[in-house]
């Protein structure tokens, strides 16, 4: 046989391979098929499941594919009925299965095959028998609503398998017996009210509201009403005295009561008495202290401000300086300050700060420096005179400063509501109540605003914030974001290295604007996943050491909605966002400086997220990285 007639064997061979790969029909075809002639056998809904079309290439009511596979399955309210195919467990790609408000009926089939299945409601419909236990072997749920049902038996402790559920919805079925210990970690939304639920509620569930569990027949403890005391049972005596109690028993048993009293009573009178010999040597010392205070007067409040002046250096080397007030802001003196009660906020690598509450009623915050680099008093005069003349709704405005040998004091606004660091990953846990996404999006193009002014003032001094984090990202009373900490990390050196530093940073090269740009990409990052950069100051959840990395990682090994807050599935419709905001991050965090786009173009990718525009985005995003 000649070499050319073998080359075109072996090339009709491979051509009728590929034929028959690619007109082999889409391995989800006939389970849809199937779930089509029971829930529909009139062919009056699902008139576009048509057996000659492919279910990832036609447009199928209800089917969104990935991969050529159905990864999303959402019948709602389209009055389906019948039972569910065992075929079902065939959509080994199904992320996503919305069934409710349906007649579907008859018990749930195996569905222990959905691997990747991360959302399963079937609320609203006729399904009944006992709780599908296969369902527990589904780790990644995070959504499970078996709700309005006719489901009965008891819920099993099982339940506690799916560590990752987020929501778990039984209200409105026959569900009896006792309330499992569930110790889900991260669950937010539960219901289990309109069962026959007895018993008491297991301490792990308290903290739900009493919403969650009314209408049962016999449950009791917080958050319902007190479960009534057990009631002891013993067999009576001719005399009505129980049988098994005597009357030497009855004598102990009120001696041992009165001598329980005596000592409770003796107790309280030492403890007085130990507590007021305590007290008067404390008040006195107190006393003594108070009165060589610098204002020679008695202060009633425990002041975390004034402890440095108390006892003043004579030195005039030494002297006291001044407050430094800039324009606009609200003037007070030093001993006002002085006197003003406080209240530590927290620490940082820059200091700590303070709200203080002066005589007045003004409410200031105020950061004491801590760890400076050599700073003379004129170089430090000029910083915060450029510092003090940044201005923008965005930012937190330096007020005032203090400047003395050992003691440097920052004034700025009080910010009422916190921190990004803690509405992100504050009180995880039952009673939590989730950041929707508006909020996170609006907190992303507030600090961009702020961190883009720092950028666009005083070009000729290319002004660097240079330490942006979760925890440096303020919340005014008006729920806007506002940048706090502006170029403090000058006066410090290079601040102890967190998640947020890109790595030309961390060899004590000078920071620059692209430095803040890598961190502002984390900072997104941190906003989508609910993760924090683990090295982060003020500590907090577990976090990812490098989540620029992982976020890639994941991004290119799976499914993007992996990444993605679990608090954050919740919400519909906002996908193409989510996904336009991590290009966003990721597009600032690149590991090459010349690669990340400037503050100014990353405002305009924002803004075009928050009008619903996607598309737009990514041209933008396209125009952004052809720029630089």
């Amino acid at each position: 046989m000649s070499i050319s007639k073998l080359n075109s064997r072996t090339t009709a061979l491979f051509l009728l391979v590929l034929l028959i790969h690619y007109a082999a029909p889409n391995p989800d075809l006939r389970p849809l098929l199937l779930l089509k002639s029971a829930a529909d056998p009139d062919n009056v809904v699902l008139t576009s499941w048509n057996a000659s079309t492919d279910p990832c290439t036609a447009s199928w009511l209800g089917v969104t594919c990935l991969r050529s596979r159905v990864s999303l399955l959402i019948l709602e309210n389209l009055r389906l009925r019948g039972s569910l195919p065992r075929s079902l467990s065939s959509l080994t790609q199904l992320r996503v299965l919305s069934l409710k408000q349906n007649g579907f009926s008859g018990q749930i089939p195996d569905l222990s095959n959905l691997t990747t299945l991360k959302l399963l409601f079937l609320s609203h419909n006729r399904f009944s028998g006992p709780f599908p236990s296969p369902l527990t072997s589904l780790p990644g749920l995070y959504r499970l609503d078996l709700s309005y049902n006719n489901f009965s038996g008891s819920i099993p402790a099982s339940v506690n398998g799916l560590t990752r559920l987020l929501t778990l919805r039984l209200d409105g079925n026959g569900f009896s017996g006792s309330l499992p210990g569930l110790v889900i970690l991260n669950l937010h939304d539960f219901n289990v009210s309109g069962n026959r639920l007895t018993g008491r509620i297991p301490d792990a569930l308290s903290a739900y509201q009493p919403s969650s569990f009314s209408n049962n027949r016999a449950l009791c403890g917080p958050p319902l009403e007190k479960c009534a005391s057990p009631k002891t049972t013993v067999s009576s005596s001719p005399t009505g005295m129980p049988a098994e109690i005597k009357t030497g028993d009855t004598q102990r048993g009120k001696f041992g009561s009165l001598a329980i009293i005596g000592i409770i009573i003796g107790d309280v009178l030492v403890l007085g008495l130990v507590s007021m010999l305590l007290y008067c040597y404390f008040w006195r010392n107190c006393a003594n202290e108070l009165d060589t205070s610098p204002s020679g007067k008695s202060s009633e409040r425990i002041n975390y401000l004034s402890s440095p002046y108390r006892y003043p250096n004579p030195n005039p080397a030494n002297e006291r300086g001044r407050i430094v007030f800039f324009e606009g802001a609200r003037r007070f003196e030093l001993e006002d300050l002085l006197r003003a009660s406080a209240e530590m906020l927290g620490k940082g690598g820059l200091g700590t700060a303070y709200k203080a509450v002066l005589d007045d009623g003004n409410v200031v915050a105020v950061k004491r420096l801590k760890d400076l680099v050599a700073t003379g008093k004129k170089e430090f005069e000029q910083q915060m005179e450029v510092l003090g003349k940044l201005k923008h709704p965005n930012l937190v405005e330096l007020k005032a400063y203090y400047f003395a040998k050992d003691e440097k004091l920052l004034v700025y606004d009080y910010m009422p509501k916190g921190n990004l660091f803690w509405l992100l990953h504050g009180n995880r846990g039952p009673g939590r109540r989730p950041v929707d996404w508006a909020t996170r999006l609006k907190m992303a193009a507030g600090a961009a605003r702020g961190l883009a002014f720092i950028h666009s003032t005083c070009k000729s001094l290319r002004l660097v914030h240079g330490n942006v984090k979760s925890t440096n990202i303020l919340i005014d009373s008006d729920g806007n974001a506002r940048v706090s900490d502006t170029g403090l990390a000058a006066l410090s050196g290079h601040p102890k290295a967190t998640g947020y530093r890109p790595s030309e940073a961390s060899d004590g090269r000078k920071l620059t604007q692209k430095c803040d740009v890598y961190a502002f990409g984390v900072l997104l990052l941190e906003l989508l996943t609910g993760k924090c950069p683990a090295m982060v100051e003020s500590g907090g959840s577990p976090g990812v050491s490098d989540l620029p990395r992982w976020v890639q990682s994941v991004v290119r090994e799976e499914w993007t909605a992996e990444v993605f807050d679990l608090e954050l599935m919740r919400y519909k419709d906002i996908e193409e966002e989510m996904v336009g905001l991590l290009q966003i991050g990721l597009a600032c965090a690149q590991a090459s400086p010349e690669h990340r786009p400037k503050m100014g173009f990353v405002v305009k990718m924002i803004d075009e997220l928050r009008r619903g525009t996607a598309e737009d985005s990514q041209v933008v995003s396209h125009e952004v990285l052809a720029s630089e």
